[in-house]
């Protein structure tokens, strides 16, 4: 097993920003991917849908407040993003390359994760078996990412790197964390 633990930074920007952390950890056991993510801090500024008790798959959700990932094989054009909401919805696309081919990955029925609530911030842990899209003995390489809305209708974008001269989770080149 290989644990990473992660800490986000938002997209430089003029705006000022909510005192705001973004912190976790990822591993991947054999071709079982886990990854958690803690956000703290002064919450009340941040627009977050209360928990569904229908979770479903749902298109659009990095228009709110929404914790995602993005995965690649090693040395392959394709990878898959992976949205998850505080609300329990989700969704995965596959892309044939940069922003190309964007496609609902069907391979998964549904996502379960779960999400809690604690005093000064909220935790999101998601397990997902990988063996729908890919081999256990493939190297990947993982962006860790997540959009925040503001009550106020700002959103900001938060990642392990920005490379790109706007905030672009897509970029190849943000795909830092090696399982």
């Amino acid at each position: 097993m290989n644990l990473q633990t992660f800490f986000l930074q938002p997209f430089p920007s003029t705006e000022s920003f909510p005192n705001l952390k973004i912190t976790g950890n990822i591993s991947r056991n054999a071709n079982q991917l886990t990854i958690c993510y803690n956000l703290g801090g002064d919450l009340k500024k941040i627009a977050i849908a209360p928990p569904s008790n229908a979770p479903s798959r749902k298109h659009e959700l990095w228009e709110d407040t929404c914790l995602e990932f993005f995965l690649s094989i090693k040395d392959s054009q394709r990878y898959w993003e992976f949205n998850l909401s505080p609300a329990r919805h989700w969704n995965v696309y596959r892309f044939d390359r940069y922003r190309q081919g964007m496609q609902e990955e069907t391979a998964f029925e549904k996502l379960l994760f779960s999400v809690q609530n604690q005093a000064d911030g909220f935790a999101l842990a998601l397990d997902v078996d990988l063996d729908k899209i890919i081999l256990a003995n493939q190297a990947i390489e993982v962006a860790i990412t997540t959009v925040i809305k503001h009550r106020d209708g700002e959103v900001t974008y938060w990642a392990l790197t920005h490379r790109g001269a706007e905030a672009d989770f897509h970029l190849r080149d943000s795909f830092i964390v090696e399982l």
